[in-house]
């Protein structure tokens, strides 16, 4: 008998079928690679802010702090896509489908920078900190987390959950990687629209965060995996239950992991 599965919120189920209508199933020959598509767009993110900053002869500390964090995350991606890439990002798309992506989700990453150059927005000290620090521990996050699933996806023996390394206290890391970092986006902006923008794209990662509760809900130890994490959040490290955990765990008998999908 299968294990029930959790349950997909209407919003986020609505949510991923506009965009499997709009991007994954739109109409046309599907030629684009996802990945060719997302890779032009963070390559060249570097450039499209640079010549931001030569159009409004904006040169200040903030504008290069921002150019280095979301110029250069373009080129940390790419570093990921070429060492592990995403089995999903793949598969083609049209031609329609690539102009969709820009329009409904990945273009209006290039208005937080236009607001922070165009209105020579300096934020304080401790805030251009923060948003580095943010920022720093957003792309390791990230990284560690895709390239964990990747590897254990590509040599494990058999399907189940990933219960170990970045995965034990938080089921979504790398969500939760992206969200730190694009968060020093706005820090930096200063403006209600960039933070408009990154609650539209966290959304969308809600939803997606959802639909893969759904998917890996159906192995076996489901319900003690997600009593032990967080959806995103990994309350048990915050909290300090994960050293009680670590202090129960005999050295010679270290817990097993499960390996997941």
């Amino acid at each position: 008998m299968e294990q029930q599965r959790e349950p997909i919120p209407g919003w986020a189920r609505a949510f991923l079928a506009l965009v499997d209508k709009l991007i994954w199933n739109a109409p046309g020959k599907p030629r684009i690679r996802v990945a060719w598509a997302v890779d032009f767009h963070k390559i060249f993110t570097l450039f499209i802010i640079y010549a931001m900053m030569n159009y409004y002869d904006n040169f200040t500390t903030t504008a290069w702090v921002y150019l280095g964090l979301h110029g250069i995350y373009g080129y940390c991606w790419l570093i990921k896509d070429f060492g592990f890439r995403d089995h999903q990002f793949n598969d083609r798309i049209s031609l329609l489908a690539s102009i969709n992506l820009y329009v409904f989700l990945i273009g209006w990453y290039w208005i937080t920078p236009w607001l922070l150059i165009s209105g020579f927005i300096e934020p304080s000290g401790p805030v251009v900190f923060a948003a580095i620090a943010i920022h720093t521990l957003g792309v390791v996050t990230m990284m560690a987390a895709d390239g964990q699933r990747h590897w254990i996806l590509k040599y494990r023996q058999q399907p189940g959950l990933i219960t170990d390394g970045v995965y034990r206290y938080t089921r979504n890391p790398n969500y939760l990687g992206e969200l730190m970092l694009y968060a020093a986006y706005p820090m930096l902006a200063q403006h209600w629209i960039a933070w408009a923008i990154y609650a539209y794209m966290a959304s969308y990662f809600l939803a997606r965060m959802k639909n893969k509760d759904h998917a890996i809900s159906r192995h076996p130890g489901w319900q003690e995996y997600k009593q032990q994490t967080g959806l995103l959040i990994p309350w048990r490290l915050l909290t300090g239950a994960a050293i009680a955990d670590r202090l129960k765990q005999s050295p010679s008998h270290p817990e097993a992991s499960i390996n997941a999908k």
